[in-house]
């Protein structure tokens, strides 16, 4: 009887154990995957520096609207006039949707968005009208 005693608390606070775990970070469970678009800005320095400025100092608006919309991080890189931008957001989103939530959070969203198309062309090969394209992976090594 005392070996089922011991057993029975075992178990029972195993089972507490797992159902009081609080999730890491407070995150939920979506899963999320890495997109990466490129884009070139226009052909001019001085527009380039005002780019790349207006990124130091991305307005609050338009950074509620990105986490509104569900995207999980935004990275841009840059090597002269090519940008390079890398998001994570949940598996199978639909961007296009995502961007009209993010637009529709606030005006200012949408005044962003119109304001830096205006830094912005398409690299070799778009259409045109065609700006940010989504640069599809070729080859990975994972160690």
């Amino acid at each position: 009887m005392k070996n089922f005693g011991i057993s029975f608390v075992l178990l029972c606070s195993s089972i507490l154990f797992v159902m009081c775990k609080q999730p890491e970070n407070n995150q939920d469970s979506t899963t999320f995957e890495e997109k990466v678009f490129v884009v070139n800005t226009v052909d001019n320095d001085e527009k380039l520096q005002e780019y790349l400025t207006y990124h130091k100092q991305v307005w609050p608006e338009v950074e509620a609207g990105f986490k509104k919309a569900g995207y999980k991080r935004i990275t841009l890189y840059h090597f002269k006039d090519l940008i390079v931008m890398a998001i994570s957001v949940p598996v199978g989103a639909d961007l296009d949707e995502m961007g009209k939530v993010a637009e529709a959070h606030n005006p200012k969203c949408a005044s962003w968005n119109k304001l830096m198309n205006t830094y912005q062309k398409g690299v070799n090969g778009t259409e045109e009208g065609e700006k940010w394209v989504e640069a599809l992976p070729f080859y990975e090594f994972n160690n």
